[in-house]
């Protein structure tokens, strides 16, 4: 059983899963909250199991909103720790991306990084496999405007998907519908099934660049 969670963005979730089979899993949209919601999210789903029944925990360690990168990362380590478990660390827009696996279609992942920039992937979803096509990266709407601009199709999602669309010009984009459009813990169940179990020592989170405040203080210092 792996217990996977995310909290890297507005919206929070949690799951247990064995294999295929969804045991347990839990979705609230509820803003910036996790310190609050996601432990108590967790045990709900883990009702009636054990930690130590666990062979992994699975995190989206980012990208995402700096907060809730470090809430979810420290709690994944702090189980990990507790319960001597490995951890699995996915990319939140690689778990976007997962939403989409009945369909054959390019997806678009974009997670708003403020002042008109995202965080993005893209991956090509056929027959059920994801293939990702670029690093993650923050990137302008400008030069995604440019790269979407080749694909016949295109479906967007993730919580810059709305920005982005209404911000786009291309006729080939589509906006994800609600019940995709955000990462959820299933979606990281599944993207971790093929990825290396680290330790919780090891587990770190993925930020693409410095926070508001780290950049403020470089500007100081010349």
């Amino acid at each position: 059983m792996i217990l996977s969670f995310d909290s890297s963005a507005v919206t929070a979730s949690a799951a247990l899963t064995d294999g295929d089979k969804i045991i347990n899993s839990a979705f609230i949209n509820a803003g910036l909250t996790h310190s609050e919601t996601l432990l108590p999210m967790i045990k709900s789903v883990m009702n009636g199991y054990s930690f130590k029944d666990l062979e992994a925990i699975a995190i989206t360690a980012g990208p995402g909103s700096f907060t809730g990168v470090r809430i979810g990362v420290a709690t994944a380590k702090g189980l990990a720790f507790d319960n001597d478990i490995d951890c699995i660390s996915v990319s939140t827009l690689e778990a976007i991306a997962y939403n989409f696996t009945d369909k054959n279609t390019i997806v678009c992942a974009v997670m708003d990084a403020r002042r008109m920039q995202f965080y993005n992937a893209l991956f090509e979803i056929k027959d059920g496999t994801v293939k990702r096509l670029c690093d993650d990266r923050a990137i302008s709407l400008e030069d995604l405007s440019v790269q979407l601009s080749v694909f016949d199709e295109v479906i967007i999602a993730g919580d810059g998907a709305k920005l982005c669309f209404d911000n786009l010009s291309l006729d080939n984009i589509k906006l994800a519908d609600d019940e995709r459009i955000y990462q959820n813990a299933v979606a990281v169940s599944k993207a971790a099934k093929n990825k290396k179990r680290i330790s919780a020592a090891s587990l770190m989170p993925v930020y693409l660049r410095q926070s508001q405040a780290e950049r403020e203080l470089k500007l100081k210092r010349g």
